[in-house]
This record gives C-alpha cells, structure tokens and sequence, in this order.
C-alpha cells in the first residue's frame, strides 16, 4: 500500500464503514438532504469509477468538475482517484471564454457539470477539442442549449459499486487549478503523496503525521466519532475540498451546503452539532455574525469549537465580534496556497498592530528570489517551501521554471507572497509580489480585467487596482482613460461590456475617470497611483 489518496479513503472505509461520512443538508423543505455512510460512499464512488473506465476514459486522463458542492462533487473525485483518472476543479463562475482556455488548457477529455451551467458548457465545448464526455447533474432548465451527454444518475447506476480497480500509486496526480498571474488559471501537478502530506496533514493536522499508509486506518479503528466538519466555501477551491478529505482521513462525519446562505449554515451547525467550520476571510465570517446578532440570535451554537479561514484573512475586528457570539470557539487564519498546502497559522498577536504574523512549519522559509538564500531576521523575501512540493504547473514549463526549484538535493516552491522573518522564525506576510486583488477569497489579477476594459470602443487605457471593502477584503476598481471625443462612460456600461468577458467577481465595482493613465517611461504599469487615485476617489 502507497501513501495513494484513494487507497488511504478505502482503507478507512474498511474499518468505519458504518460510520456517517457525508451529509448534504441544504434549505429545509427542498428534499435535498442525503445521508451516506463511509460504506455507501465508497460504493457511490466506485460506480462513477467504473462507468469513466467503461466510457473509454483512460488512467492518466483529466477530468473536470464543474459543480456546485454536493455529493456528485466528492463521489466523482473520488471515483477519478478509484480509476486513477485525474481530477480537475472548475471555477463555476467562468463564463465562456474562460471555461474554453480552462478546458484546453487542462486537457480534459470529460466533464461532469451542473445543469444549470448547460449553456455555458455548449457554448464552450466546440472549441475543446479533447472534451468527449459529459455528464450531466440535474436537469437542464426549459430552453436550455441541446448538449449530448449522460445525465449522472444513468452514469451512477451503469458503475459497478464492487471496488476491482487496478493497482495505484502515490504517483498518481491530483489537480488543482489556481488563478494566474496573467488572469489565467494554472494547474498545480501535485503527487498524493505529496499532497497528502502537505495539504492534509499526513493523517493528522493538529498532531503527529503517520508513518505507514496503514496507520492511518489503524487510528480510524481506535478514536471515536463526534466530529463533524463542515467546509462551508466552494469544493471547486482546493481547500474545501482537502478540509472534507482531511475529515474522512479521521473517520469523522462531513457536512456541505450547496451553497452558503448564512443563516442555513446557522441552523445546519445547530442541527448537524457541528464542530468545525472552515471558510474564507470576511465575507463569509461577516454574514454569520450579522445573522447571530439579528434573527439567529437564539441558535444554539455550543457545538462549534473551531472556525478556520484559509485565501483570506479573517479581520481582528470581525473576529472579536464573532468569539463574543460564539465564545467557545477558536478562530484560526490559516496560511498557505494551492502550490504549497498548509504552511501555519497566524500568531495570537496576528492583526492591525503587528502585522499577519504566521508561525510556519519547519518546510517554510523566507527566501531572496533571486538568489533562494534564507534572508536575514527583519529583510524582506519570498515565501518558499520544500520537501512535499508540486511537480510544476501543468502545460506551462516557463512559470514552473520560475516557480519551483531544487536547492541542496531537495525540491522547492516559491510562493506568491513576500515576508520578513523575526530571530524566533515567525513570519510576517507582507501580501502578494503581485499585484493580486483578493475579494472574497476570489483571486482578481488586474491584467486580465484591463483587457476586457480595454476592448471597450470608448475606453483608451485602463488599470485595476483592490480597494479595501469592509466584507470583501477588497473590491476591484478601474482607473480608465478615454479615448479622444469618446462620450462620458457610466460604470454600468463598463460592467455590461465585461458581463460576457469575465466571471461577476472580476467586474468592476468602482470606476474613475482620469485624464491620463499614469505609466512609467518604458509603459508599465504604475499600480501605486492607480490604487491611490481609487481610494481617494472612495472617499
């Protein structure tokens, strides 16, 4: 047996499999509630395994995922992993020239998709050549586009529920696209191996890593149960979907949403006794502290000991007013990115004062780029890791190039973000080399939204900056020069002529007009200005 993800979820499954594994509880009174056991999810996955195998979908092959969460979400990648057919998350908010560069760029020869995205998908498929299965969840609305494909549950019922899966190995990839720093998305190439050390912990998050595959499952048989995870962000983030894996590696119950309405995920915790919430900064800590001073004020919230953030910080001040409500539980801003998992959680003294203070595993460093030396207590660097590290991007040997490197006879990444480290190895994230706008734990790079500004007839030059939001950590602004005799541009216009081009969060919220755009001599970019004249214009 191999540190493989999907041996490692059998293995568990052999000794829990009686055990609740996953809850889907939606909005009351929609009958969208299903319950399934470790047993019944593993045959559940093995079937939509076997029908991507009797497909013709080769080992090795990729597969996207384009769905909100759901049980269809977790059943299929692990049915992927079961068939060693590789797994791909999808941005369900891309619209259609975003989803043609994801498919191609991926390579995916399948797609299981929601049917409420039917129209984006047929706009898209003509133009993914290698895309040659679909599978459908849902029915698609009245009018929807005409795609062929197999509606998922004749795909579920076609699959056998035995396991009888050829051999796998920690080799094997496990996909995760992030944003790029172009706007464009890239695949992280993770080995399971890797991944399962780096992004879950080896078993053990909190404790001490296993050290045999077999372990895992031997700790499964002798701890208990009463721990319910609940991973309230998106499953096509990577780390939603590594905090429902981490929950089944203990044999614990996992609970998802659809999606998040604030005041349902109040009443799941309630009913569900929910330990754990994992989220993403403000914009989802923010609503919930809204609903427990206003109409939920009264929901019993006792269960809850752990409230994590990962892609976005949780605030000092939304936090304190959260521990208030729900004093009992712990708050943690965790740190780390698709390229290198989890690299530490923020400091207790972590906030306005001090800075986003993170104390780092013993892979982390703070590293000059330019020389990968470790910097000096108080010098600015870049975040590195090494050890359990990604193969590359997928399809883009130049970034990886820039990105990963070997040191020492070991492996490293540099990450996007640069920080100082202090004499006792605490590290102070000082925010993206980049010039990467977080709103909501969505990843926003200007480069991409001034390209669609710029495609505007009236528009001359453009840039985007983030403007701090008090939910959304920060909102995308555009800074726009018109061209000569062109009308007076309202931000409406620019917002519908982007409508088509770029997923909603990308979307200006703020626009300024200015004379000229600021550049240097040589034409870049001059990112200070334009934030400074969007903030001024904020008020």
């Amino acid at each position: 047996m191999e540190y493989n993800l999907a041996d490692l979820f059998e293995s568990v499954v052999d000794v829990a499999a009686d055990r609740e594994a996953l809850v889907h509880a939606d909005h009351p009174g929609t009958g969208a509630e299903r319950r399934l056991t470790y047993a019944q999810l593993d045959a559940a996955a093995n079937r939509v395994g076997h029908h991507l195998l009797d497909s013709g979908i080769r080992p090795g092959e990729h597969l996207g995922l384009h769905l909100y969460n759901g049980v269809e979400y977790l059943q299929t990648v692990l049915g992927c992993l079961k068939a060693r057919i590789v797994p791909v998350n999808v941005n369900y908010r891309y619209v259609e020239e975003e989803l043609v560069y994801l498919y191609r760029d991926a390579d995916l020869v399948a797609l299981v998709f929601d049917a409420e995205f039917t129209d984006r998908v047929a706009a898209a498929r003509p133009r993914a050549g290698k895309l040659r299965h679909l599978i459908r969840v849902g029915a698609p609305a009245p009018g929807a586009a005409d795609v062929p494909c197999t509606q998922f549950a004749d795909a579920e019922a076609s699959g056998s529920p035995a396991r009888g899966f050829p051999a796998r190995s920690g080799d094997d990839l496990f996909i995760i696209y992030t944003g790029g720093t172009t706007g464009m998305p890239k695949g992280v190439m993770w080995r399971q191996e890797d991944l399962f050390f780096a992004g879950l912990g080896g078993g053990a998050p909190t404790g001490e890593p296993v050290k045999k595959p077999e372990e895992l499952a031997e700790r499964v048989a002798a701890g208990g149960t009463g721990i319910t995870f609940f991973p309230t962000a998106p499953l096509m983030h990577g780390t939603s979907t590594l905090t429902a894996f981490i929950g089944f590696y203990f044999g614990q119950r996992v609970v998802i949403h659809r999606k998040f309405v604030p005041e349902e995920v109040l009443r799941t915790v309630e009913k569900e006794r929910v330990s754990s919430i994992s989220l993403v900064g403000d914009a989802m800590l923010r609503p919930l502290v809204d609903a427990l001073r206003g109409p939920l004020r009264h929901i019993d919230r006792s269960s809850l000991f752990s409230v994590s953030s990962s892609g976005a910080i949780m605030s000092d001040t939304v936090r304190r007013q959260f521990q208030e409500l729900v004093p009992n539980a712990t708050l943690l801003n965790n740190f780390g990115s698709s390229e290198s998992g989890f690299n530490g959680t923020a400091t207790g003294d972590a906030g306005p004062e001090r800075g986003f203070r993170v104390r780092v595993n013993a892979r982390t460093r703070v590293v000059d780029p330019a020389t990968r030396e470790p910097v000096a207590p108080g010098e600015v660097g870049r975040v590195a890791q090494c050890g359990h590290v990604p193969l590359g991007y997928y399809n883009d040997p130049e970034k990886t190039a820039e990105t990963f490197f070997e040191k020492d006879g070991e492996r490293w990444v540099l990450i996007g973000d640069m920080a100082t480290v202090d004499e006792e190895g605490v590290v102070t994230v000082l925010g993206r080399g980049s010039q990467c706008i977080n709103t909501g734990g969505e990843k926003v790079y200007p480069e991409e939204v001034e390209q669609a500004l710029k495609s505007h007839p009236d528009v001359y030059d453009a840039l985007v900056a983030g403007v701090p939001d008090p939910r959304w950590g920060q909102h995308v602004a555009a800074v726009v020069q018109l061209r000569e005799g062109a009308a007076r541009l309202s931000l409406e216009d620019l917002r519908t002529h982007c409508r088509d081009r770029l997923a909603g969060y990308k979307i200006p919220s703020r626009l300024v007009i200015t004379e000229s755009v600021q550049r240097s001599p040589s034409g870049k970019a001059d990112y200070r200005w334009a934030r400074d004249v969007a903030v001024a214009a904020d008020g």
